[in-house]
């Protein structure tokens, strides 16, 4: 959602001005955010997002075009700049429930409010699904992940102990979180 000029967005916590042009010639990753929903013909580039995510066990092509072409995955990219996603988001829906599977901005674009428009788009897209709550799990200390999600009002429901194998052989906490849309 674009905000009007010089206007401030709630969504994307940033003021627009009639100097985007500007912005966008001297800076064109810099240009907003378009998101839209990911198809199996994206699963080779959610799979490279994925592994670059910092996950202990990235996701292979083949698992990406699975989880794509099912009915009860909804998955949305975001893009900046350029043709190919530097970001999805995936969700698995089971009756009014949801629970996010992975978030993943590419690292280089992080902390340039991608995450924020594909989170909005995404959750906006599983209401109209009709999803009444979202669930997901984060790693403790993850605290960039954290803030977006309860930003969007998500909170602490539980805590696995050991859940996440770390690359080191470690295992972190993983923080239970849940968003109710209705």
């Amino acid at each position: 959602m674009r905000a009007p000029d010089g206007a401030w967005s709630p969504d994307h916590g940033m003021r627009t001005s009639g100097m985007d042009w500007l912005r966008k010639l001297l800076h064109p990753d810099s240009a907003p955010a378009r998101t839209e929903r990911l198809g199996v013909a994206h699963a080779r580039q959610v799979a490279a997002l994925h592994q670059r995510g910092g996950f202990a066990r990235g996701w292979e092509p083949a698992e990406c075009a699975a989880l794509i072409a099912d009915a009860g995955v909804v998955t949305d990219g975001v893009f900046s700049g350029g043709g190919s996603p530097a970001g999805f988001a995936m969700s698995r829906k089971a009756a009014d429930e949801a629970e996010i599977l992975s978030i993943v901005v590419v690292p280089a674009r992080r902390g340039a409010g991608l995450g924020r428009a594909l989170l909005a788009t995404h959750l906006a897209r599983l209401a109209g699904e009709g999803v009444v709550q979202v669930f997901l799990e984060v790693e403790e200390g993850n605290e960039p992940a954290e803030r977006l999600y309860r930003h969007f009002g998500f909170r602490e429901v539980g805590r696995r102990k050991g859940y996440y194998p770390k690359p080191d052989g470690t295992r972190a906490t993983a923080i239970a979180m849940r968003l109710d849309l209705a």
